[in-house]
């Protein structure tokens, strides 16, 4: 990248960085400076993934360390926001973890992708990238249903149903909120929106044909990740005996 371009890059960041934290701050949000913090540390995040990829780029075994990296901060990201990392870890691991190696054995041992240190970098990490997502957002609609509908959950234990009884219906709701932003990115892709795999590759020199072959292979598998992940930890947090935190974490 020559100077020009990286300073055209860098005015273009804090351009859009400055409409976010305006618009916040009129609204007076909450949180008006998490989007330029979260720019920020995206920034130094991109910038050492980067010079760390060129030297490991064809080794298997560092290929295997840099995804053993993003699953914990995966996995330390989603249990802080569902509530503590000490009691969210365990089920947001196990749940994220079983998604993610179904869908890698499905996906390598069909031969749907290559099984090479570049693809299994490049699936796993958009794979385990959206499976936080959809654990956080499934851990936290489960909670706020709980909030809203305890008087019904408290009907149902104080007549002796189980707990995981009690909330099966919120449980299915969870879920299918959880896997909203997935299914309506899979439908509207080629129409509304171009995903990022697909764009790179393209760019990157492989035929449009080829690049769709490997986006639509990549959208499946986040959405069978995705939908692993959402049902077990929801499985896990529906016996629940006493109200929940609905915000869960920050």
């Amino acid at each position: 990248m020559n100077g020009d371009a990286l300073a055209h890059t860098l005015l273009g960041v804090l351009v859009l960085v400055a409409i976010a934290t305006g618009v916040l701050l009129a609204a007076r949000a909450s949180a008006p400076w998490a989007p330029a913090a979260a720019i920020a540390r995206g920034v130094l995040q991109l910038a050492a993934i980067s010079l760390v990829l060129t030297g490991v780029i064809r080794s298997p075994v560092l290929i295997g360390l840099a995804l053993g990296v993003m699953f914990s901060v995966a996995v330390v990201t989603s249990a802080r926001r569902l509530g503590g990392f000490r009691s969210m870890a365990l089920p947001v691991a196990v749940s994220m973890a079983s998604g993610i190696l179904v869908t890698g054995v499905v996906v390598f041992g069909t031969g749907a992708i290559e099984l090479s240190p570049r693809y299994a970098l490049a699936v796993g990490g958009i794979v385990i990238g959206n499976a936080m997502s959809i654990a956080t957002i499934a851990g936290r609609r489960f909670r706020e249903l709980v909030d809203d509908r305890w008087d019904e959950v408290e009907g149902w234990l104080a007549l002796g149903a189980a707990p995981r009884r009690a909330t099966t219906d919120l449980v299915r709701r969870a879920v299918s909120a959880a896997l909203i932003p997935t299914v309506d990115q899979t439908k509207t892709t080629g129409l509304v929106t171009l995903p990022g795999a697909f764009v790179g590759a393209v760019f990157g020199g492989v035929s449009p044909l080829e690049a769709g072959r490997f986006q639509i292979v990549v959208l499946a598998a986040i959405m069978a990740t995705g939908s692993v992940t959402a049902v077990l930890l929801t499985r896990w947090l529906a016996p629940v005996q006493t109200r929940p935190d609905p915000a869960g974490g920050r």
